[in-house]
């Protein structure tokens, strides 16, 4: 039997298949009864799961990262898939294929990764230059880098995300750098490859997909910093002459580039670079987040349920969709 991929499940019919738990809770309904809402994945995508009446010692038997046999139903709420679950079971790692669920796709990676490689080869300033060729000679690094998903839900959430988002970042850096003649154009497809370099320690992707404790204290901004404070030095040491102003102008991309105090950032951007660099960060996640949320709508109607991320209904017709 065709195995039923996350992508292609339709409302209203039936599931028995193996997914991934990327995530689960047990929440209460409004009568105050306990229930158990998953995450759950295969390579295609992310689905809603909901099991009734399930405490958390129950919940315990079904941890992040386990695979399940899921035997119930899938239905539309508020416009998005969900499935009523009747029956889980547990099922040992080595009773699954593992080409299901993985989702890096190589060939869109090594794409990906040369295009990077030849913007970071356009930058002429030695210091960005330098800092940004660590990531792609050091194989531990550079792995990680074309792996790691942006995030665990919200955008690029997937593998090879993070490389999609500083790519796309990095080419946009550069139209805009051109279109402002003021803009220091190193700087900027500089700090779009490494505004989020520190997700690669924030985030933990191996298995399960979750936050590393020192993810959960710190956060990627300031891991960022620590991370090319960390090179810099090691650069300096090599006899690189490091340009110390520039160094503090590309740290303050990260540490400012989610735009407000209260969305994380330490500091508001300060600069003409950062001030750029945090619309288009905005820009590239909000598409993306938009784009997912078209995909994954499966009712008939022009216009997707209410989003309290992007605040909006979106019109699907202007995604392509049918």
């Amino acid at each position: 039997m065709a195995r039923l991929f996350v992508r292609d499940i339709q409302p209203q019919c039936s599931v028995d298949e193996i997914y991934r738990v990327a995530d689960r809770q047990v929440r209460a309904n409004r009568q105050g009864n306990s229930y158990l809402l998953m995450q759950l994945q295969d390579k295609t995508g992310m689905v809603s799961a909901i099991r009734w009446n399930v405490d958390d010692k129950v919940a315990d038997r079904y941890p992040k990262g386990s695979f399940v046999r899921v035997q119930g139903a899938s239905q539309l709420h508020n416009g998005v898939l969900q499935l009523i679950v009747n029956h889980l079971t547990v099922i040992d790692p080595s009773q699954v294929n593992n080409d299901d669920f993985n989702g890096l796709d190589r060939s869109k990676i090594d794409k990906d990764w040369s295009r990077l490689a030849q913007l970071v080869d356009s930058i002429s300033n030695t210091t960005l230059n330098a800092i940004c060729r660590v990531f792609l000679d050091d194989s531990s690094l550079s792995s990680l880098l074309q792996t790691a998903p942006a995030g665990v839900k919200t955008h690029h959430a997937y593998p090879g995300g993070l490389l999609e988002h500083v790519v796309s970042l990095m080419e946009l850096s550069d139209m805009v750098a051109g279109h402002y003649s003021d803009i220091d154009r190193d700087l900027m497809v500089a700090g779009a490859m490494l505004h989020d370099i520190g997700k690669l320690e924030e985030l933990s992707f191996q298995s399960e997909w979750s936050y590393t404790d020192s993810g959960q204290l710190l956060g990627h901004l300031v891991q960022g910093v620590a991370m090319i404070e960390a090179i810099t030095s090691r650069l300096s040491n090599s006899g690189l002459s490091i340009d110390r102003d520039t160094v503090l102008r590309l740290e303050h991309i990260i540490v400012s580039h989610h735009g407000a105090l209260e969305h994380g950032s330490p500091k508001v951007p300060m600069t003409l670079e950062a001030l750029a660099f945090q619309y288009l960060d905005e820009l590239d996640a909000k598409i993306n987040a938009a784009r997912d949320l078209v995909h994954q709508d499966r009712t008939s109607d022009p216009w997707t349920a209410y989003n309290p991320t992007l605040g909006r209904k979106l019109f699907k017709k202007s995604f392509g969709a049918d």
